[in-house]
C-alpha cells in the first residue's frame, strides 16, 4: 500500500488551528454546565396587624392599700365612634363633663370627629384627707367613698364625678354628716332660687313632685348643713360642671348605688384641692385640675405652693414628702400648674414624666361600657349643646347660704 505523506502546515497556520480547537472545546464544556437559576423573588411579609384594643377597665371601684396607695386606676385612651359626643363618652366611662374636656384640649365636645383618639383620665390621686366616709374634692368635681372595711376583706374606694355649686352659689367646704336619705323626694324651691328663676322669666312652682321634672332626681341624702344635699338629677349632662345652687349632684345611676350602700351617719368631708399629690410606689405623682374661678388663694406656684402650705401637716403624705423633698423636681411640679389636664404624672428627679408620655403609654381600649359599669347605657346620655350652654352660661349671683339644688 502506498504511504501518505503527512501534511505539514506553516507554523502560523498550526497556531490558528490550535486556537480554534480550544474555542470549540471550551464551547463544548459550556454546554455541559447547568443553566444558572435566576435569584428567587423575595416577598416581604405583610405588615403586622395593629394591636387590638383591650377591654376597658372599670373606672369607679378600686381595691387599694390605705397604708401605701395614694393613686388608683389607670389612664386609658379610646377612639371616637361615628355618632359620639364627649359627654356621651364621659358618662360611658363614669367621667364628668369638665374632666373629659380638660383632658382633651382643642377637641370639640359636640363634633369630636369619628376615629379621633380620646384620652380618658381614669387614674386618680386620692385627696389628702383621712380615708373614711365620703370625701368630696370640689376642685376635681369628684367624690370618693371609703366604705368601712370588713374583717379579712381588702379596702376599696368608690369614686364618681359630681356637679357642684356654680359661681355665687359655691358648695361649702368643711365636715358634716349624712342625716337622712329620701327616695322620690319632693322639691320645695327656696325663695332665693325662685327669685333667681323669676328674673330669667321662669316661674317655679312652690313644690315640684317626684318624677322626671324633679331636679333632685330619684334619690337624695340630707346633710348636717341645712339646705345642702347630695342628690341625683334630671339633667345628667350637668354632672361634672358647676351647675347647682350649692348641692352635690351625681349621675342617676351613681346616686342609686350610693343610696343602697352609704349608711346614715357617714361623715362627709368637702375639700378644695386643685393640685393633688400622692405616692405610687416610690414616685410622687401630681394631678393638676387647676383652681376654681372663685378660689382666691395664691396659686402662682401651682403644686409647689403646697409644700409651703403643708409645713405643719402631719398627714402620712406630707411626712413622706418632707423625707424625700430633695428627690422631687419642684420646678416640674410648678410647670404642671399651667397644664391642668387632670392626668397624674411623676415629678421625681430623674423620672419626671410628661403628660404626652403618660398618654402614649396609656391602655388602648374599646369604646364601650366597662364590665360592671354603673350606667347600663340604655338611657340616652346626651343633652343637646343648647342645654349645656344654658348651664355653662349661668350668671354670677351674690353668694347666699341656701342651696337645695
Amino acid at each position: 500500500m502506498r504511504s501518505v505523506a503527512p501534511i505539514r502546515c506553516h507554523p502560523s497556520t498550526q497556531r490558528r488551528f490550535a486556537g480554534a480547537l480550544c474555542l470549540v472545546l471550551l464551547g463544548g464544556c459550556s454546554l455541559l454546565r447547568p443553566t444558572p437559576t435566576p435569584p428567587a423573588v423575595v416577598v416581604p411579609p405583610p405588615p403586622p396587624e395593629p394591636p387590638r384594643a383591650a377591654d376597658p377597665l372599670a373606672t369607679h371601684e378600686f381595691v387599694f392599700d390605705p397604708a401605701r396607695d395614694d393613686v388608683v386606676g389607670r389612664v386609658q385612651v379610646t377612639v371616637v365612634g361615628p355618632d359620639d359626643t364627649l359627654p356621651e363618652i364621659a358618662r360611658r366611662f363614669n367621667l364628668g363633663y369638665e374632666e373629659i374636656v380638660r383632658a382633651n384640649p382643642g377637641v370639640d365636645p359636640w363634633l369630636p370627629g369619628a376615629g379621633r383618639t380620646i384620652v380618658l383620665p381614669t387614674e386618680f390621686v386620692l385627696p389628702d384627707a383621712p380615708r373614711t366616709g365620703l370625701i368630696v374634692n370640689i376642685a376635681a368635681m369628684r367624690v370618693f367613698y371609703f366604705p368601712k372595711r370588713e374583717p379579712g376583706r381588702p379596702a376599696i374606694v368608690i369614686t364618681h364625678p359630681i356637679g357642684i355649686g356654680k359661681v355665687g352659689w359655691s358648695t361649702p367646704e368643711g365636715t358634716t354628716t349624712i342625716l337622712a336619705r329620701v327616695k322620690d323626694p319632693v322639691w320645695t324651691p327656696p325663695e332665693s332660687v325662685r327669685r333667681e328663676h323669676l328674673k330669667d322669666g321662669d316661674e317655679l312652682p312652690a313644690k315640684v313632685p317626684a318624677g322626671p321634672d324633679n331636679p333632685l332626681g330619684a334619690y337624695l341624702f340630707r346633710l348636717g348643713w341645712p339646705s345642702y344635699l347630695i342628690h341625683g338629677t334630671n339633667k345628667p349632662y350637668g354632672v361634672g360642671m358647676r351647675s347647682s345652687h350649692g348641692c352635690i349632684r351625681l349621675y342617676p345611676e351613681d346616686i342609686a348605688r350610693f343610696f343602697d350602700s352609704v349608711p346614715i351617719g357617714t361623715q362627709v368631708r368637702v375639700v378644695n384641692q386643685p393640685y393633688v399629690l400622692g405616692w405610687q410606689h416610690e414616685h410622687l405623682l401630681v394631678q393638676a385640675y387647676g383652681p376654681l374661678s372663685d378660689d382666691k388663694r395664691d396659686w402662682d406656684h401651682g403644686p409647689s405652693e403646697l409644700l409651703k402650705r403643708a409645713k405643719g401637716s402631719h398627714s402620712p403624705l406630707w411626712q413622706k414628702v418632707r423625707a424625700h423633698v430633695a428627690d422631687v423636681d419642684w420646678e416640674a411640679a410648678r410647670a404642671l400648674g399651667h397644664s391642668t389636664r387632670g392626668i397624674p404624672v411623676s415629678v421625681m428627679k430623674g423620672a419626671v414624666q410628661s403628660e404626652e408620655a403618660v398618654i402614649a403609654a396609656a391602655l388602648k381600649v374599646r369604646n364601650e361600657l366597662p364590665a360592671g359599669a354603673t350606667w347600663d347605657g340604655d338611657v340616652p346620655a346626651r343633652g343637646d349643646q343648647e342645654q349645656y350652654q344654658e348651664l355653662m352660661g349661668a350668671r354670677e349671683h351674690t353668694p347666699v347660704r341656701t342651696g337645695t339644688r
